[in-house]
């Protein structure tokens, strides 16, 4: 063993350290503490000439580890990956020694954050599925089903399905305007009602009963079948040609168009019969708005924006805070809108614009969004302080999130924005 007092020289990556051996002895059985046994000069790489030993690694790294030795604290440096420090460590035999709590809070903020802005690849798993897919299939299937599959979702994949998603585009927009022209149309041919007289049964007393009716029929019914019938033929194509089913009829827009495809069937079988099932008309109208979700279709004709990439996955990191949110809001309806409602309707000799608890709601709803309509507003003096805190309330409680949604909105957008920096570094490199 080397007196405690002698000096070791170490060259780390060119450049040279000194130390005492009683430092380097101060964690038995590293690599550092056995440089002061008298076989070290045999055991490692030791140069008689200028007597020091040398490592071929990272000087930065080992003023840290040297540092341990002297001060029993291991910090990290700035800009520093975790897992470089971890093999450096592991290298001289410090696997399990613990970080300072400074640095190890430091590292673990990092991690969190490089896991929780981890942005993965949305279409890596596509070619996945469509070789496992074609594998130990059918003929049709091991031939025709991944082309079909591609020819609807890769519209840049080849001439063909360039064609397809023009003709899809084409489709989508002329049965939005369909939509539309049905609703001019309804506004200039509203439904009205025809009285007819009904008897009682019990006291024999006649009653007037409205029933609506078309004035004039749905001349633009034809037209919109010819539109459904071929996004019939293309939902059914891209479900029997898609490799993971669960995964498509889970998809929100899938859903979308499914559901789309009713309400022509349902109304054509009413044809003919104009005073009859209008009430069930109308709902079919409201279900085809459904449509427009068919535009959205055409951010697979361009590269999804930066922007709205960072939005759909911040909106995803943040379901959580958007919950706990609504949840507050909802508390802060139902408490401010009943007290408010009742304070206002126990005041003698004043009108209330509160003819029942709903309209309270509505009132506390409205103020808390500081959308302020002005339908129902309170009369009293003590509703107007309590609507004057219900504001106060509701303005802090959605200008408060705000700082961390543009933090979370942030963190991605860098995460994204580096992730493409790769891509194009990888796609400059020569085969």
């Amino acid at each position: 063993m080397i007196p405690l007092e002698e000096k070791i020289s170490l060259n780390i990556g060119g450049l040279r350290y000194e130390t005492y051996a009683s430092t380097l002895q101060a964690f038995p059985g590293t690599k550092l503490c056995l440089l002061t046994e008298p076989q070290a000069a045999a055991t490692f790489n030791y140069d008689p000439d200028t007597k020091e030993f040398f490592f071929d690694r990272s000087s930065c790294l080992f003023e840290e580890v040297l540092n341990y030795y002297r001060t029993k604290e291991l910090h990290c440096p700035d800009l520093t990956c975790k897992s470089a420090l971890d093999e450096e460590l592991a290298f001289w035999g410090l696997s399990n020694a613990p970080l300072a709590p400074c640095c190890w809070q430091k590292l673990a903020i990092a991690e969190g954050q490089r896991e929780e802005y981890s942005i993965q690849e949305e279409d890596q798993a596509a070619p996945g599925l469509m070789d496992q897919a074609g594998r130990n299939q059918s003929v049709w299937r091991g031939r025709w089903q991944s082309r079909i599959w591609t020819m609807f979702e890769k519209p840049f994949s080849s001439l063909s399905a360039k064609g397809l998603a023009a003709v899809c585009l084409l489709f989508n927009i002329g049965i939005c305007s369909l939509f539309v022209a049905k609703a001019l149309e309804d506004a200039h041919f509203p439904p009205t009602y025809i009285m007819e007289n009904q008897t009682n049964l019990t006291s024999d007393v006649h009653i007037e009963v409205g029933n609506l009716f078309y004035s004039k029929p749905p001349y633009l019914l034809p037209w919109e079948l010819p539109f459904v019938l071929w996004f019939m033929l293309e939902f059914f194509l891209r479900l029997l040609s898609c490799p993971n089913k669960k995964e498509f009829l889970q998809s929100p827009l899938n859903v979308a168009d499914f559901l789309s495809l009713f309400p022509v069937y349902i109304e054509l079988s009413f044809y003919g019969h104009p005073t009859s099932h209008q009430r069930v008309v109308f709902w079919l109208d409201l279900v085809r708005a459904l449509y427009f979700f068919k535009l959205l279709k055409v951010l697979k004709l361009v590269e999804t924006p930066v922007m709205l990439r960072v939005l759909s996955y911040t909106s995803r990191g943040l379901i959580r805070e958007i919950v706990l949110l609504l949840v507050v809001l909802l508390f802060e309806i139902l408490f401010f809108g009943s007290v408010c409602y009742y304070v206002d309707i126990i005041e003698e000799n004043v009108y209330t614009h509160f003819f029942d608890i709903g309209s309270g709601f509505w009132w506390a709803l409205v103020t808390l969004t500081t959308v302020g309509y002005g339908d129902i507003i309170p009369i009293s003096i003590a509703a107007k302080m309590i609507g004057g805190c219900t504001a106060l309330c509701g303005v802090l409680t959605i200008i408060l999130p705000i700082p961390f949604f543009c933090i979370k909105f942030q963190g991605y957008y860098n995460a994204l924005m580096i992730k493409e920096k790769r891509k194009r570094q990888i796609a400059t490199l020569p085969p």
